[in-house]
């Protein structure tokens, strides 16, 4: 469906890869992407152009836990979905492993706590931008196999687990076409 999209991706690297494939194979979509360090001004320049009336396809590209994953509006038709690649898990650093030991002598769920627990916030809190009130309506797609995993699957609401494993974007269509009937 046409309307204005959010890809939420685990790096600015990654992002960048992305947003370069992406305008190759798609250059009649229109995109905006995310800086490293944006003033006030450029942020609102951004979220301005997700507009409810865009008569277009728009796809912004952005970092899980950034300035655009939390704390944003984007009520009604300004955002229609999220497409979410990766689990969100905080890089591997000293302060994490420290996290991850603390919570490991004290009850073994080290890991958890350190990483799990941090990335599927982010994940959530990226998703919570679709649907900001009650008469909004929109998709969220989670693109890492790792989500229907015995270990990330629990962490997730009971109302977003309607999904299966697909294999390629092709085998997603028929359930966006359903979603949006």
């Amino acid at each position: 469906r046409k309307g204005n999209y959010i890809a939420y991706f685990p790096s600015y690297a990654y992002m960048r890869a992305a947003h370069t494939l992406f305008t190759e194979r798609f250059p009649e979509i229109r995109t905006v992407m995310q800086q490293g360090s944006m003033s006030e001004e450029e942020r609102e320049a951004f979220l301005k152009v997700f507009d409810s009336n865009n008569e277009e396809t728009l796809i912004g590209f952005c970092v899980m836990g950034g300035i655009f994953s939390e704390g944003i509006d984007l009520k009604g038709d300004r955002l229609i979905g999220t497409v979410i690649v990766g689990l969100g898990l905080p890089q591997i650093s000293l302060t994490q492993d420290i996290i991850r030991d603390y919570y490991d002598n004290i009850s073994g769920s080290g890991f958890s706590y350190a990483y799990q627990y941090p990335g599927i916030n982010k994940v959530l809190q990226a998703a919570g931008r679709v649907i900001r009130d009650e008469n909004d309506r929109g998709v969220v797609v989670l693109i890492d196999e790792r989500f229907t995993s015995p270990s990330y699957l629990p962490l997730l609401p009971e109302h977003c687990c309607g999904f299966g494993r697909l294999g390629n974007i092709n085998e997603l269509h028929p359930y966006l076409e359903q979603f949006w009937a």
